[in-house]
């Protein structure tokens, strides 16, 4: 394996999430959430993120592919759609990385489809690069530039995903 320098430690990542999980308890008070969580990036900082909630909510998960190593397929390719019924739902996406919101944007084009109430995104890292115009991230851990960063389910053709830490290859 590559040498990994460390961007955001281990502490750093979990003060986030408590911050975060703070935001969705109070916003979501009272709501008919399912949380998704994206395959396969996301499941570390979904499973952190929920250990936190103190309100009612369903669990799904969707597994989309854009890219393979560092290149994107150009196109977004659903693998698994959700198995929930979502009508009159408030969703929170839980994604690892948002790089063009391309994926964030088909996937919550996939759920007005299936006539939910509304769609809100939780990204673990947004990168600093020009998004999709229907695009807000509404809960953000980190905000970084055009970097490839692995560690904390973020991966590397599959490797990385289980470093405590979030880095830069």
């Amino acid at each position: 394996m590559k040498k990994v320098k460390v961007l955001f430690s281990e502490k750093k990542i979990k003060n986030k999430v408590n911050k975060i999980a703070k935001l969705i308890n109070k916003d979501f008070r009272n709501k008919k959430l399912v949380i998704v969580s994206v395959l396969s990036g996301s499941v570390v900082f979904c499973s952190d993120i929920i250990r936190k909630l103190k309100i009612d909510f369903e669990i799904d998960f969707i597994r989309v592919a854009s890219y393979k190593g560092k290149k994107s397929f150009g196109k977004i390719r659903l693998l698994c759609d959700t198995s929930l019924n979502m009508k009159g739902k408030d969703v929170l996406l839980v994604e690892d990385i948002c790089d063009t919101g391309k994926t964030l944007s088909y996937v919550k084009n996939l759920f007005f489809k299936k006539k939910v109430s509304s769609v809100k995104f939780c990204v673990l890292i947004d990168k600093k690069i020009k998004k999709c115009k229907d695009i807000k991230i509404d809960y953000c851990g980190f905000k970084i530039n055009d970097d490839f960063v692995v560690g904390y389910g973020l991966d590397y053709n599959g490797k990385y995903r289980g470093l405590p830490y979030i880095g830069v290859i």
